[in-house]
């Protein structure tokens, strides 16, 4: 079933109809909405890998239905071998980003799924993956709400809120996470401002954050990258939301390259910092921020901008996609359960440490 998006002309991030994926591309826009639909494996990867569909609770979302799409091919084969070629598939989308944890999450757990599913054929166990795939789908809407509702108390008439990268709703399949408390915000007829970092290299923050708050009529400025701490020096901001791709144990957590100089400027002018976190993207397995594997991107990401080369030839150019925030730069983390303030270590295990 296609869910709606939250907002009246912005169309849902991805959809599951006619056991076919539909995703927007997100590279298109804002000057083109086009739709997708994804039949295979590999086009679901590279759907993934290319950032059509992006954002760590949408890649999770995506590839658990991906993964359905995935073993298509194989419904008429016996159980057995169905099994098999799931567990390849699944081991083949895994790959298409480091990251996101929430890629990896997903697909284990639609894998779980199918252990526990007690079923005798091939098409009952198919099934089974897409019922999971809804659930999934749907908590990703229900997690954005409840992270909406937590973080609205932080947002005060006359803020001025700044943002990075697009942790909204092309982020996921709800409200988003980092944008949640500002649709709440709005919502509650709060008179409010918000600042969108462009996000260099990739203007996630110009072409995506700054379009969907404009559509769903948020008083929305988009700002370059570098005018971030000059905005926080002019006392124009009064609290930092951001979004998250992976969250250690410590606390410690990866977001799109550009998050960590806008911690330290918020530290330097004494701002509340807070991240958006959907327990999907906690991953109690790596202990701290040194273990989080950045993804490294093509150089033509840096050195192109619409097609035109903007850097001399024979550059050499470094490509993180992402970097990497000591928990001790975090005021608190904005979660589907309540905002959870240091030390996090202990008070994040304790809260979701039994489910992980």
């Amino acid at each position: 079933m296609v869910s709606p998006s939250p907002f009246q002309n912005l169309p849902a991030t991805l959809a599951w109809e006619d056991d076919s994926l539909r995703i927007i591309d997100q590279t298109r826009l804002p000057a083109h909405t086009l739709i997708e639909t994804l039949t295979n494996a590999h086009e679901v990867w590279r759907a993934i890998h290319e950032l059509r569909v992006r954002g760590a609770p949408a890649i999770g979302v995506a590839a658990a239905y991906g993964l359905c799409v995935a073993v298509q091919a194989s419904r008429d084969l016996p159980l057995d071998r169905f099994v098999a070629a799931l567990k390849e598939q699944a081991a083949y989308l895994d790959t298409a980003r480091p990251t996101a944890v929430n890629l990896s999450w997903s697909l284990k757990r639609m894998l779980r799924a199918a252990d526990r599913a007690s079923v005798t054929d091939t098409a009952a166990l198919y099934r089974v993956l897409v019922g999971e795939a809804q659930r999934i789908h749907h908590e990703d809407q229900q997690l954005c709400e409840q992270i909406g509702q937590h973080g609205l108390p932080l947002i005060k008439p006359g803020s001025g809120v700044l943002t990075h990268c697009n942790a909204g709703a092309l982020a996921t399949t709800g409200l988003g996470t980092a944008t949640a408390p500002i649709y709440a915000a709005h919502r509650a007829g709060i008179a409010f401002r918000v600042y969108a970092d462009e996000t260099r290299p990739l203007l996630q923050g110009a072409r995506l954050t700054a379009y969907e708050l404009q559509q769903a009529g948020v008083d929305v400025t988009l700002i370059t990258d570098s005018m971030a701490a000059s905005l926080m020096a002019q006392r124009l901001v009064d609290v930092v939301i951001v979004g998250t791709d992976r969250v250690a144990a410590n606390g410690d957590f990866a977001n799109k390259i550009g998050t960590l100089s806008v911690a330290i400027a918020a530290r330097h002018f004494d701002l509340p910092f807070y991240v958006a976190c959907p327990s999907s993207t906690l991953d109690f397995q790596t202990p701290n921020g040194r273990n989080i594997v950045i993804e490294e991107r093509r150089e033509d990401e840096v050195t192109h901008h619409g097609g035109r080369r903007m850097a001399p030839h024979g550059i050499k150019v470094r490509n993180p996609a992402f970097d990497v925030t000591p928990h001790e730069l975090v005021t608190g983390y904005i979660t589907e359960r309540g905002i959870v303030r240091t030390p996090f270590d202990a008070n994040l295990a304790a809260l979701f440490g039994a489910a992980a």
